[in-house]
């Protein structure tokens, strides 16, 4: 007693004083944690500000390459009262409107509603006052404008290709399916009822219905998947027409050919740069051309003669004298289109200088009106046809001539292609399209 109280001894008889250790000590200094750092500093908000602005430069460069900021897109009611056609012939007719419409070969109507095309705008117009309903524009120039499927396409030209397809609703000019393809500078589109097709001088391709999916490439592909497809690869085109499942194409093979060929084609092979061909004549004769296509006719135009051939065996028909001139065929129709207007009575051909009547079944020649300015159009039942002082009234059983309406052209004297909307009689003159009522 009275002595101090002893630790408990360790393991090895050494006595061991009961010692509570820093904790501070408990650590290794390698893992003590280093100071938050600072965001403060001019380094900083220099990096900051790099990268602020470098955002900001590319967003700035996409939105001034991006289609979004080079499209306008003014969209009008979506609802359309369709004009119901005249059942009587007007005593006169006078101009109403007219508009600057470069891009479209034709007449481009549906639903009551004109549409034009010209530099980079189509422009959706009121038939009877020619106000403007919608407007699409591109920084691009149009190449073609045309109608499919109750949709208006517009083609604009991208760099060296008219390249960009557009579809827009007939009322509203809302856009629909976009496709980019390879078509060709001076394309037409021909619309053969499931299909629409883009003509070329050496190559073409079809757009499939809806979706504007490729269905078939002909020609000098740009690039070749599958070598050895293409039937003639190597020729050229210089005419074109479509019926129902159908696509006619005149060719110019001179390698393989001393005269020209015509070939018929599906829209749909299987795969689209394998084409099926139907058939396919060698002609005996150069600088021909296509006129009309049905379900079972093919019709050939040389200077003097019409030639009919069976579109799914290739033999001869029959073969029908016309009046046409080698300087009339001479070179290749605008976009590789012959002149010609279907109704539910005839087909009809405008040479150049006449209008010529065909059957729809076996496309031979019924009759003809000399001294023509386009193939024409029909109102309340009658083929008008475009002529030096304004329009002829045709009967289309027999082609005579019922009566006349003045027209003034204004001295305009070239070539006028037509339709009519409701009341309305449209003529394309020129790159200038005029409404008359």
């Amino acid at each position: 007693m009275g002595q101090p109280e002893q630790a408990e001894a360790n393991g090895q008889g050494v006595l061991a004083e009961d010692v509570l250790e820093d904790p501070a000590d408990l650590h290794d200094d390698a893992d003590e944690p280093l100071p938050a750092r600072s965001w403060r500093t001019r380094g900083d908000f220099i990096g900051v500000a790099l990268v602020t602005v470098a955002v900001l430069v590319a967003t700035l460069v996409v939105w001034l390459t991006s289609d979004a900021r080079n499209t306008t897109s003014q969209t009008g009611p979506s609802q359309i009262t369709p004009l119901q056609p005249v059942t009587v012939l007007p005593p006169a007719l006078a101009e109403v409107w007219r508009a600057p419409s470069g891009a479209t070969p034709v007449p481009v109507n549906l639903d009551s509603v004109v549409v034009t095309g010209d530099g980079g705008e189509v422009v959706g117009r009121n038939a009877l006052t020619g106000d403007v309903r919608w407007r699409y524009s591109r920084d691009w120039p149009l190449c073609t404008v045309s109608t499919a499927w109750g949709r208006v396409f517009a083609v604009h030209r991208k760099e060296t290709n008219c390249s960009e397809v557009t579809t827009l609703d007939t009322a509203s000019g809302t856009r629909g399916p976009q496709r980019n393809g390879d078509a060709e500078l001076g394309t037409r589109l021909l619309n053969e009822g499931s299909h629409v097709l883009t003509t070329g001088e050496k190559f073409v391709e079809v757009y499939r219905r809806d979706d504007l999916v490729r269905s078939l490439e002909y020609g000098t592909l740009r690039a070749i998947v599958n070598p050895g497809k293409q039937p003639r690869p190597n020729c050229t085109y210089g005419s074109f027409a479509v019926a129902p499942g159908k696509v006619a194409v005149l060719e110019r093979c001179p390698e393989q050919d001393p005269g020209d060929r015509i070939t018929i084609l599906k829209p749909n092979p299987e795969k689209s740069d394998e084409p099926q061909v139907i058939s396919s004549m060698a002609l005996a004769d150069k600088g021909t051309r296509v006129i009309a296509l049905t379900a079972t006719r093919v019709a050939v135009a040389t200077p003097g003669k019409l030639t009919v051939f069976d579109a799914d065996n290739g033999s001869l028909v029959a073969e029908y004298p016309v009046q046409v001139t080698a300087e009339e065929l001479a070179g290749d129709p605008p976009g590789r289109v012959a002149s010609t207007f279907t109704s539910t009575a005839n087909t009809y051909w405008f040479t150049g200088s006449r209008t010529i009547a065909l059957s729809l079944n076996d496309l031979n020649p019924l009759w003809t009106v000399d001294g023509t300015l386009g193939t024409g159009t029909t109102m309340a039942g009658h083929l008008l046809v475009p002529v030096a002082d304004g329009l002829d009234v045709i009967d289309q059983v027999s082609g005579q001539e019922v009566t006349s309406v003045p027209v003034d052209r204004e001295g305009y004297t070239g070539h006028v292609e037509m339709a009519t909307e409701g009341p309305v009689v449209l003529e394309q003159r020129g790159s200038t399209l005029v409404a008359l009522r």
